[in-house]
Formats: structure tokens, sequence, C-alpha cells
């Protein structure tokens, strides 16, 4: 599929690593680093604008090594690009560690998939088909 972009950074557009990835690495598009804080969060634009066709989204999701490594992720994970979203794509970054942690200009900080989707259209019933689950919350199928 090939989908519209503006480059405003100075870095190469996002790629596949791999023939399997899923996901695309973005990049920070910086000026100066920023020193994020424990618990500090913040929005880290890319210098990317992208047009997606209707039925699919771009869903910005954290790097596994940057969240197990230095307990940085990306806080309304996966976040949601729409289709006709035309801004630049920020990331919300935070600090889950007890450590400063800066981000430099052109570090791998989020993941991006792109991601076909469905609308959904409700038909409101008087009751809902049964099943051995039926209204158990959370933790209700057990804990092995």
């Amino acid at each position: 599929m090939n989908i519209n972009i503006i480059n405003k950074s100075n870095h190469a557009l996002p790629h596949y690593e791999t023939n399997a990835s899923a996901g695309m690495d973005l990049r920070a598009n910086l000026t100066e680093p920023i020193t994020l804080k424990p618990l500090e969060r913040t929005i880290v634009k890319t210098g990317l604008f992208i047009e997606l066709p209707v039925g699919y989204e771009a869903q910005v999701r954290p790097r596994s090594g940057l969240a197990a490594k230095k307990g940085i992720t990306v806080l309304n994970a996966p976040g949601t690009i729409d289709a006709d979203y035309r801004g630049e794509i920020g990331v919300i970054l935070v600090n889950l560690s007890n450590d400063n942690f800066v981000i430099e200009n052109g570090e791998r900080i989020a993941q991006l998939v792109i991601a076909k989707h469905e609308r959904a259209e409700w038909t409101q019933v008087e009751e809902l088909s049964e099943t051995k689950r039926g209204s158990g919350g959370f933790g209700s199928t057990g804990v092995k």
C-alpha cells in the first residue's frame, strides 16, 4: 500500500527493519535535547505528516527495548492517527523510571503500525446472547 507522507525532519522516512516487521520506528525531530524527568511526560514531534486512506489508522506504540531498558513508554498506547488527520505526528512519551532520560534528535522513540479497521453500526437490542463468561469482569476467566 502507498501512503502519502511529508517529511519535514532531517531523518530518513520510517521503514521496516525486517521483512516480518509490523512496525516502523519513529524518530524524534528536535532542535535541542529534551530531558524527561521521572514520571514526567511530553509530546515529542517527529516532523512527519501522513495521509492515510479511509479505513486505515496508524497506531503509535512503544518500542519494547526503550520500555524494558529505560522505562520510557508511549502514554496512550496505542495512540491512534485517524485517516482525516493532517497534522504533525507527535508521540506522548512518559518516563516511568527513577532516572532522568534525555531524548536526542533522531532517537527512535516509538513505532508506527498501519492497521485496517472497520466502522461499526449499532443494533440496539433488549438482551445479548449467553456465554460461559457472561458478565464476569476483570480476572473472571481465572489466573492460570
